[in-house]
């Protein structure tokens, strides 16, 4: 766990999945990336899906970031993407400041591909039946031009979206839709930064502080590999988009101190990060 100004955070692997690594590597050859993400059988490489945490204390306000892919798949759904998913995972993280569920204020959705948004909701009694909202009593944060995609994908990207993940949070007017290209800070403590390369209208809570902020990079830079600008991922919608973001994120990483955190590194929540000699790479993983 590490303070990043009002906030501790720390970094909750929530379950695992496995993706092509040609998807996620891009035009990367196979060569290079199996070096840092060697594949399984079926040429998928582990991915963890992460939930970060960040607790105001002074404020009551507990934040989540990401949730991950949820429980409700049938066998063959998660053997596909060979999903797991621990549903104590985030209960027991909560548990050492006195926190349940309940007592989740926020929930950022960075984007709603199943892999990050699935573990809002859950089945209520049996599988397909009524849902159910796992932090009842938080904002669930979304772009609302994000929302607008998710409802009306392209056919490159429609399968990502799954609307038993959501579309029950606005039914229970959970849903706190952010609007613009420069939205207004959510919280104290708290900005927003869009991505557009992977998705558009992806939020990314930016977490101040005087020293060291903290950038929640999202599926822009979804693992500590893909720190060099051209390690793009082929499931990017708007790739070249995605390269140019990167570039002016590690220039933060330069100039302010900006950490990352990622959403999907099976080894390491976040980094600070050297730019020194033009090939980004980690001085130092986050104890998060």
């Amino acid at each position: 766990m590490i303070r990043v100004g009002r906030f501790q955070i720390l970094s909750v692997i929530n379950g695992h999945c496995r993706l092509d690594g040609g998807a996620m590597f891009g035009v990367v050859p196979k060569a290079l990336w199996q070096k840092k993400a060697p594949p399984d059988e079926l040429n998928r490489i582990l991915l963890a899906t992460r939930t970060l945490v960040a607790i105001d204390e002074q404020a009551r306000r507990v934040v989540l970031v990401d949730t991950g892919a949820g429980s409700k798949w049938s066998p063959e759904e998660a053997q596909r993407y060979a999903i797991t998913y621990d549903p104590d995972a985030l209960p027991d993280a909560l548990a050492p400041f006195g926190l349940t569920a309940a007592d989740v204020t926020d929930v950022v959705i960075a984007h709603l591909h199943f892999d990050h948004a699935g573990g809002m909701t859950t089945w209520k009694d049996k599988p397909g039946g009524e849902l159910g909202i796992r932090f009842p009593n938080a904002r669930h944060w979304v772009h609302a031009k994000h929302l607008e995609h998710a409802r009306n994908p392209t056919l490159r990207d429609q399968t990502s979206f799954i609307p038993r993940d959501y579309e029950a949070l606005g039914e229970r007017g959970l849903l706190r839709r952010v609007t613009g290209d420069e939205p207004e800070p959510p919280f104290e403590g708290v900005r927003w930064r869009l991505s557009h390369g992977h998705t558009p209208y992806q939020l990314l809570p930016w977490f101040e502080d005087d020293q060291r902020p903290l950038l929640f990079v999202g599926d822009m830079i979804p693992t500590a590999s893909h720190l060099p600008p051209a390690w793009v991922m082929g499931y990017d919608l708007f790739p070249l988009t995605t390269l140019e973001e990167k570039q002016r994120v590690l220039q933060l990483c330069a100039d302010r101190g900006l950490r990352l955190a990622f959403p999907h590194d099976p080894e390491v929540g976040g980094v600070e990060v050297d730019v020194a000699s033009g090939r980004p790479s980690i001085s130092r993983a986050l104890d998060i």
